[in-house]
């Protein structure tokens, strides 16, 4: 008999980092080992039904208010010493999430940033899973304006950049990076207002405009 689960990696911004949302597990198979937040399909969900459930039981966060996305499946034989599990795997890119609570089979839960996550031995393939998850946060802020969630209300192009620098780890030129993201209608609305509060000459302040996906990708090699 083969069963159904969905695995979730939330991902979000914590200390200058990205982080990564890890339970530890309080029950067998890999008591006490840390793992991405999952569960098995219950009676009447969809797979997107027992991500989104998984999510708001961790963090309390709606699904509705991520980026809450199937990134994969995962069915090799053995993956799970309890049986034949086919896990969905989903990614959540969370901005300013709520306080991480423990749920269903977790003992407790951390955010841990995500160099230090893939150096630990995570329960099941999750390393798998959660490398797969950086990778797709990453082309999404590649392609769409998800990077904009994680600034406050009114935010500056340099405190934009630092967002796509963490996610893709490599530093940006602030002249190019602030030509593009300016150029692109709908992607950053001016607010006719400056700041000094980082220091040097005043800064213009930008909101969040309604584009979503961007008509060429921005990447860190162009």
């Amino acid at each position: 008999m083969s069963f159904v689960a969905a695995d979730v990696a939330i991902l979000t911004i914590r200390g200058g980092g990205l982080a990564v949302l890890l339970i530890r597990r309080a029950n067998e198979p890999f008591k006490g080992r840390l793992a991405l937040p999952g569960g098995f399909l219950e009676d009447g969900e969809t797979l997107e039904d027992a991500a989104a459930r998984e999510l708001h039981e961790e963090t309390g966060f709606p699904a509705g208010e991520s980026f809450l996305e199937h990134i994969g499946v995962y069915s090799e034989p053995g993956r799970d010493p309890r049986g034949r599990v086919v896990s969905a795997a989903f990614a959540a890119l969370v901005p300013n999430p709520p306080r991480a609570r423990a749920g269903g089979d977790a003992a407790a839960t951390e955010w841990v940033p995500v160099d230090r996550a893939l150096g630990e031995p995570l329960a099941f393939d999750h390393s798998r899973i959660l490398g797969s998850a950086v990778e797709h946060a990453r082309r999404r802020l590649e392609y769409t304006t998800a990077a904009t969630a994680f600034c406050a209300k009114e935010f500056t192009v340099a405190e934009l950049r630092r967002v796509y620098e963490i996610v893709w780890q490599t530093r940006l030129d602030p002249g190019n990076f602030h030509r593009k993201v300016t150029k692109v209608r709908g992607f950053l609305e001016p607010t006719g207002r400056t700041t000094t509060k980082d220091g040097g000459r005043p800064a213009a302040l930008y909101t969040a405009g309604d584009l979503r996906w961007l008509p060429l990708p921005l990447s860190p090699g162009r």
